[in-house]
Order: structure tokens, then sequence, then C-alpha cells
């Protein structure tokens, strides 16, 4: 545990000292400040937010993710010569990633609300719980594909690849479905297309939370329609977990055989 603690503080202030943390927190900050400045209210400034998170958090953190493991590579070799576990190493390394990224977006978020007010608390909970889902899926994947992929040009493509699919080929695919079967009962199908996307669920989380029904889109109608907005919540967070613990432990497994 020690020595979990003592890597975990490395990556912690390595991390925190990047550019792209600081960039990242600041983006979030002037834009949601001037959502604010441009008229926004709270609800309207979450819904911007959120299309927003949905495009800059998974783009980041699978693209910082990706990089930073790459430039750690003879860091993490020289911690795998010394009697310390390699899943200690793993957990650190994860974890000094995700941390870090999900403060500066709390931060950069938090900031302008406090300033300017609260005024949908539940709402905006769960737009910043969505962002810290996807913050931590993303970076899980990140992390995968820097262990998949040696070359580093390479697995920085597959990544960018990970992210265009999720944050746009994604929902093409299901606007197709629902184009060629839009006679058929498609309920079922585009409730398990969304738990197939993290970004989905994460939009449907937060939108459950709004009386407005068409801002939630097609599939958030269809949870709210099975679910109710209690247990489509609670839907969603399950299976936003799941996408967190998949990527995880995967990257741990392949961590814990691979030859550096």
């Amino acid at each position: 545990m020690n020595n979990f603690l003592k890597i975990l503080h490395f990556e912690l202030i390595n991390v925190l000292k990047s550019k792209w943390i600081i960039f990242y927190g600041l983006s979030f900050f002037f834009i949601t400040e001037a959502i604010f400045r441009l008229g926004g209210s709270g609800s309207k400034a979450i819904v911007s937010l959120l299309n927003l998170s949905l495009i800059l958090i998974p783009i980041i953190s699978i693209i910082f993710g990706t990089i930073y493991v790459y430039n750690s590579r003879e860091f993490i070799e020289l911690l795998l010569t010394q009697p310390i576990k390699r899943s200690q190493v793993y957990f650190g390394l994860y974890l000094g990633l995700t941390f870090p990224l999900s403060i500066s977006y709390l931060i950069g978020i938090m900031i302008p609300f406090l300033i300017h007010g609260i005024a949908e608390p539940i709402v905006l909970t769960s737009l910043l719980l969505s962002g810290i889902f996807n913050t931590f899926i993303f970076t899980g994947i990140a992390i995968v594909i820097a262990l998949k992929f040696d070359d580093k040009s390479i697995g920085i493509g597959v990544a960018l690849l990970f992210w265009f699919f999720f944050s746009i080929i994604y929902d093409g695919l299901v606007m197709m479905l629902i184009w060629q079967f839009g006679d058929y009962p498609l309920e079922i199908p585009l409730i398990l297309s969304s738990i197939l996307n993290p970004l989905d669920l994460g939009r449907v989380m937060v939108m459950l939370k709004f009386d407005l029904a068409a801002l939630m889109g097609y599939t958030g109608a269809i949870f709210e329609k099975f679910f109710g907005e209690t247990i489509g919540i609670v839907i969603s967070l399950i299976m936003m977990s799941i996408w967190v613990i998949f990527p995880f432990f995967y990257g741990l497994k392949i961590f814990k055989t691979k030859n550096f």
C-alpha cells in the first residue's frame, strides 16, 4: 500500500503540472462563464455544457491518457524493475490520470455556477457525474490502447478512431437503424444501443432529470417510457459503472502479462 501511495502521489503531481490539465480546466471555466454571460440560465447552461462535455471529455481523456502512457513507458519500466506489484503500478497510473482530469473538470464547471448561482442542483450533479464517469471510461480505454499497441502513432490513431466512433459514427448507425426499420418496434434495440455507448448513457442520465421531453431525444424518451425517471437513472448509473470496470480490469490483465 505504501508503494501504491508513493506512485499515486508522483503521478498526481506529474499530471497536475501538465499544461493539458490546466488548459482543460480553463476551457470548461471560460465556456461555462461565457454561457452564463450570454444569457443562459442554470438549466440552459447545463444543456449546453452537456453537449460540449460529450465532445470534449472523451477526446481529451483518451488522447491525453494515451500520450501520457506512451511518454511514461521508461518510468513504468523502471518501476517494474523494483520489488513492486504490477497491480500497484497500474492502479497508481490509472488513478493518477483520472483524478486530475476529473478535478480539473469539476473545478472548471463549478466555479462559474458558484458565482452565478446553482438553479438546478440535482441536474447539475447528474451532469458532473456523467462527466466523471466518461473521464474514467475513456481514460481506461486510453490505457488499454497504449498497452495493446507499442507504436505511439498507431495508438494515437486508434484512440482517435474510438472517439470518432462513439461520438459521431455510433449515433449515425442508430439513426440509420431507426430509418431502415421505423415500421417495426424498436424500443428494446434502441435501449440496448444506448447501453452500448457510454456517451448516450451519460446524456440520458442527465436528460431524465429534465421535464422537457423534447430535449431527451428518441432514446431518452424510450428510457423514460420504459423505466421512468428514477429507475432509468439507476440503470444508467449501473451500466456506466460497468463501462468503467471493464476497461479498467482488461487493462490490468494486459499490464500484468505485458513484456515491457
